[in-house]
């Protein structure tokens, strides 16, 4: 990124994301204030979370989703997506019976209290993991994006993306056990339409990109970065060391797939309006839009498990080891890391100021625009240890910083830091 294009990159991306950052909650979403009081209300900000609270990890999803170009009942029902309680939470912030989902449904609309209530009883884990992920390798998403790609003609049904994604997840949906009772009825079998699954996948990401840290790869023995939870150590210590998580494989993969989902449903529908069938057919839920978040070059990159570890433990010790003793690797260290995973912002900003420090301004403008961007694309840190908008706060400081070719010859001018000139 040339340094006279930052601005021009940055200015609608900040724009966007500066309500969030002041926390003016009502020109995000004219619900969010009454949103977020009707979780705490309900005790959601005194509940352990991952990462923080409860209330922390809801509001942290829906910023996500908002920050990825979702539309408002998507960002709704991330905000909302665990109100319920699932097999792997207890929290229950709402009954999910009749009454309760109508209390729920009065907050964030029926179709986002329909989505919750599918992420409720759905199973997700099972879906998500075993029946769509497990399906393909990491080059085979990765050939099958680029091949969806291209200028396809309608009709072509027989391309081998297409055939194999309409083989694991049919245009007319798929049948699921239910994986919890619904409190209204007792009917297991539950029908999920093509683009519901697919959200499905959207959430999931947002969920673990907001969450995940090396507390769960402790936990769940992820040593491999494939995140697939087939290992488990109770005794895990919360919160460890608090390294960035090994999550960002699986994130990636879930992102491609969606994307394949996203392009396999504008085709379908193409096709059968060239058929004069009908625009919109809510029986598929086609009223809900498939927006391909940005990340991951929107979504049409995988990351390898190895490069992911990689990249990780470089970054880890560029940041964490002895300072005299690594002062001179610590360089090297980042621009290696960002060689193996240059889709995470947080690493660019540390670079950025080791550049800053050495004087190295043009390239500090690079590395702190760069960095800026992909945080502001994501909506939520890889490196938990500081929040996302402490992050962007430091972003934005670097770059100032950068474009001003100074940076303070001492740690008081350092500590005095934070004032921006925007």
């Amino acid at each position: 990124m040339a340094p006279s294009s930052v601005s021009a990159e940055l200015d609608s991306l900040l724009a966007a994301a500066r309500p969030l950052l002041r926390e003016e909650y009502d020109s995000v979403d004219e619900r969010l204030p009454s949103l977020l009081a009707a979780l705490r209300e309900r005790g959601a900000g005194e509940n352990w979370h991952k990462d923080g609270n409860f209330v922390e990890h809801l509001y942290g999803t829906y910023r996500t989703l908002k920050q990825w170009g979702a539309p408002p009942e998507i960002c709704r029902c991330g905000l909302f997506h665990s109100a319920y309680a699932t097999s792997y939470l207890n929290h229950a912030l709402f009954d999910h019976d009749a009454a309760g989902r109508e209390l729920v449904r009065g907050h964030i609309g029926e179709a986002a209290e329909r989505l919750v209530h599918l992420f409720h009883v759905a199973p997700r884990q099972k879906l998500v993991h075993d029946v769509l992920l497990a399906n393909y390798s990491d080059e085979e998403l990765v050939d099958h994006v680029a091949a969806s790609s291209r200028d396809v003609v309608v009709d072509d049904v027989d391309q081998p993306w297409r055939k194999k994604l309409s083989s694991i997840l049919p245009a007319g949906g798929v049948a699921v056990k239910k994986k919890a009772k619904t409190g209204d009825d007792d009917d297991l079998d539950l029908h999920l339409s093509r683009r519901v699954v697919a959200l499905l996948l959207l959430f999931t990401m947002a969920d673990y990109a907001e969450e995940m840290f090396g507390f769960q790869d402790e936990m769940y023995e992820n040593s491999n970065g494939k995140m697939d939870f087939s290992g488990g150590n109770f005794l895990a210590l919360w919160p460890g060391e608090a390294k960035p998580g090994l999550w960002v494989n699986m994130v990636s993969r879930a992102g491609a797939l969606y994307n394949l989902i996203a392009r396999e449903e504008q085709l379908f529908i193409a096709e059968r309006k060239r058929a004069g069938g009908i625009s919109v057919d809510r029986d598929r839920d086609e009223e809900i839009e498939l927006v391909v978040p940005p990340i991951f070059d929107h979504c049409t990159k995988v990351l390898g498990a190895e490069e992911q570890i990689v990249a990780r433990d470089k970054y880890w010790e560029a940041v964490c080891g002895n300072a005299s003793e690594k002062k001179n690797d610590v360089e090297k260290l980042l621009v290696e890391s960002l060689g193996k995973n240059p889709y995470l912002g947080d690493p660019y900003l540390v670079l950025g100021q080791v550049y800053l420090g050495r004087g190295r301004f043009e390239a500090a403008e690079r590395a702190a625009a760069e960095g800026l961007e992909l945080l502001l694309q994501w909506g939520t840190p890889w490196d938990k240890r500081v929040s996302w908008e402490g992050w962007v706060a430091w972003g934005r400081v670097l770059l100032m910083k950068a474009q001003l070719k100074s940076w303070p010859p001492a740690q008081w001018g350092v500590h005095r830091l934070g004032a921006r000139k925007d």
